[in-house]
């Protein structure tokens, strides 16, 4: 038989930062908030005292630092990803993070959120789950208006502005950008979270998540000189719009560059995209985003969408240890979801199945700590593999709007959800 890996404690009940931490956590945070000029802006949360809710959006890692900066000397509990925890899980706990498994229905997980509030604490979540893809908000979950009802405390938001444009996901290289701001709001008093309906709570913290990181510097009128503000631009705008073929664009530098027909974007110091030759199709990155999301819907809508079957290796990390590799399998994301399976090194079959309604959305990695490559991010509520698929014919982030557009079109047929 073969002998299991032990798992991460998820019932752990999380702490308050100790105090020897808590300085650490301003000096940590302050000097890259100084170093990019970021001017936070507060509105309706003077004199607030803990307990509340705290919801964030997601583009970089500067945005924990300018969250500890923006709150300070109130000491947030951050629910963090399992893989943050990987060899410093003492440390994530010392300063009150709680482990989540991305995309996964975790109640255990809603009673440490429960139990921050009535020891007069501030849960703090990322409700995107994921660095934003080009600068742009993600999907929410359906219950974040229930869990907001649920934990009866206002809830304040921190919409972060011009990370994404200096660290992007697709290379998180800092650029140095300076200028950039913060806003930290009261979105909801506690008597409004137990008033309003659902429905509107949810409709108003979507309302409050639409930011755009490249109309935004544009705006104001930061300028990306770095020269290779454009590399790694090609993992999220897969696709040509030329010549409309897939997974065969490339960057370097400056420029987005299609390998099939050999057209060529400059990326401008505005963050904005010039044909060196010819139409520019899209000057807006979220454009060219949007309409590879609007092709993908259409397959879908036509009920061709696959993958097909790719050729991957899967690493689990059931702890906070290390990931653990399994082996060499196959992965197929289709009409009915994501299927994983194959033999591990040991000769032990595994297999996930990840069905439409189980994910509103997906996590991916580009080139993950730069020596892995691109991968797709499952969860069950005890294990988390990154599968990495071999090749060059997919691409994750098409994986990524496809799992977001099969669980809209179930969700449009009355089909049920399992969020």
């Amino acid at each position: 038989m073969k002998q299991e890996p032990k798992r991460f404690d998820m019932a752990k009940k999380p702490r308050k930062m100790k105090r020897i931490l808590k300085p650490l956590s301003y000096l940590l945070s302050a000097p890259d908030v100084r170093k990019h000029g970021i001017t936070i802006h507060k509105s309706g949360v003077e004199g607030l005292k803990p307990p509340f809710l705290l919801l964030c959006n997601h583009n970089a890692f500067m945005d924990f630092k300018v969250a500890t900066m923006a709150l300070w000397p109130i000491s947030p509990n951050y629910v963090v990803a399992i893989d943050g925890f990987i060899g410093r899980e003492k440390l994530l706990r010392d300063i009150g993070a709680i482990c989540k498994r991305k995309f996964t229905n975790d109640l255990v997980l809603v009673r440490h959120l429960k139990y921050v509030i009535q020891n007069g604490g501030v849960p703090a979540i990322y409700p995107e789950a994921r660095y934003s893809l080009c600068g742009t908000n993600a999907v929410l979950p359906e219950s974040l208006g229930a869990l907001c009802r649920f934990l009866k405390v206002p809830v304040v938001t921190l919409i972060c502005h011009g990370h994404h444009a200096n660290s992007p996901f697709w290379n998180t290289k800092d650029r140095g950008l300076r200028g950039l701001e913060a806003e930290l709001s009261l979105l909801f008093s506690a008597e409004e979270v137990q008033a309003l309906p659902v429905e509107e709570l949810n409709r108003r913290l979507n309302e409050r998540f639409v930011y755009d990181d490249f109309a935004w510097i544009k705006e104001k009128g930061i300028r990306i000189t770095a020269p290779y503000r454009a590399e790694g631009l090609h993992k999220v705008l897969y696709q040509c719009p030329a010549c409309k073929k897939e997974y065969r664009m490339t960057s370097e530098g400056d420029r987005l560059i299609c390998r099939a027909c050999g057209k060529v974007w400059r990326m401008e110091e505005d963050g904005s995209l010039a044909a060196e030759r010819g139409e520019t199709e899209f000057s807006h990155i979220p454009d060219w985003y949007e309409w590879e999301r609007r092709n993908v819907r259409r397959e879908v809508e036509a009920g061709t969408y696959s993958s097909g079957e790719l050729r991957v290796f899967v690493r689990s990390l059931p702890n906070a240890k290390k990931f653990l590799d399994l082996g060499h399998g196959t992965m197929v994301h289709d009409m009915q979801g994501f299927r994983v399976e194959g033999v591990d090194l040991d000769g032990y079959p595994f297999e996930m199945v990840k069905k439409v309604p189980s994910l509103y959305s997906c996590h991916i990695e580009y080139d993950y700590l730069g020596k892995f490559g691109d991968c797709v991010d499952l969860n069950t509520l005890t294990d988390t593999w990154y599968i990495y698929p071999e090749g060059e014919d997919f691409s994750v982030t098409k994986m990524a709007l496809a799992t977001e557009e099969l669980y809209f079109a179930n969700a449009a047929k009355g089909g049920k959800t399992e969020e």
